[in-house]
């Protein structure tokens, strides 16, 4: 099972990637969502250019030494979220498709596929795949603070940088009270998935679990707001200690980065 722990723990690691200006590593991969987003609906290149950029972004996570069990996993916990929106394209025919052209395969309750929604759906899964593979990367390579802290001085609004900020310190505090809560249920013997229990208690109990989640975490969120603004936190505090500069290695990866994306597009 991937924890919270073990993302953040990936992303102390110390490699080249690692090493990035957390700001260059963010627009790596908003640069790589906009180019697989920009990619047409529907053409024949697709493919070989999603692949190979994939292929790109698995190499970048073998030169950061990322554990490629979490790694995979992150994803396979994520794909499904696209799978079910993919899988049901085949099925439909897209409005910006005037003919289309019919699967010859005999379906129950007069399904049909087309090559059309075939392709489209192809491309999706591929599109998306690629674009959660770009953010667990950067997410495995980036501290959460240090995320919060580029995304701010890119540019990217206060209002969203300050809810991402008190995301990520509620975060591993909501997760700390969630595993005090298993242990003890740990402790009473308590196993979800025991088949010798009723269903209905053990609804009860994920109840219960749920509601004691949210009224600890209620009291928990103002005993650490309170203690924030006790210890000075307000507008500019990640600024505080977010000092790197950009780097000759953060302007060569960028240059690489742009140099495979253009390659891509003009010689696949």
């Amino acid at each position: 099972m991937v924890t919270l722990t073990d993302i953040e723990r990936e992303s102390y690691k110390n490699s080249p990637i690692h090493r990035l200006d957390p700001r260059v590593k963010l627009f790596f991969a908003l640069a790589i969502i906009i180019y697989v987003v920009s990619l047409p609906r529907i053409h024949d290149k697709n493919m070989v250019r999603l692949l190979a950029i994939e292929v790109y972004l698995l190499v970048l996570v073998l030169v950061a030494g990322l554990d490629l069990r979490y790694f995979f996993l992150r994803i396979l916990a994520i794909l499904p979220f696209g799978l079910g929106i993919a899988l049901i394209q085949p099925f439909l025919r897209p409005s910006f498709v005037e003919n289309y052209t019919l699967y010859p395969l005999d379906l129950p309750l007069g399904l049909s596929i087309t090559y059309e929604g075939l392709a489209f759906g192809s491309t999706l899964l591929a599109k998306f795949l690629v674009c959660i593979t770009s953010i667990v990367l950067l997410s495995s390579t980036t501290r959460l603070r240090d995320m919060v802290a580029a995304a701010d001085r890119i540019g990217i609004p206060r209002e969203f940088t300050l809810l991402l900020s008190m995301m990520v310190r509620y975060l591993f505090l909501f997760w700390a009270v969630l595993k005090r809560i298993r242990i003890a249920q740990q402790t009473r013997l308590f196993d979800i998935w025991n088949k010798d229990v009723p269903k209905r208690w053990v609804l009860e109990q994920v109840g219960n679990s749920m509601s004691s989640i949210f009224i600890r975490s209620y009291e928990q969120g103002e005993r650490t707001y309170i203690s924030m603004l006790c210890r000075g936190y307000g507008s500019g505090y990640e600024k505080s200690y977010y000092k790197t500069k950009i780097r000759t290695p953060d302007v060569l990866f960028v240059l690489l980065g742009v140099a495979c994306i253009l390659c891509v597009h003009l010689y696949v």
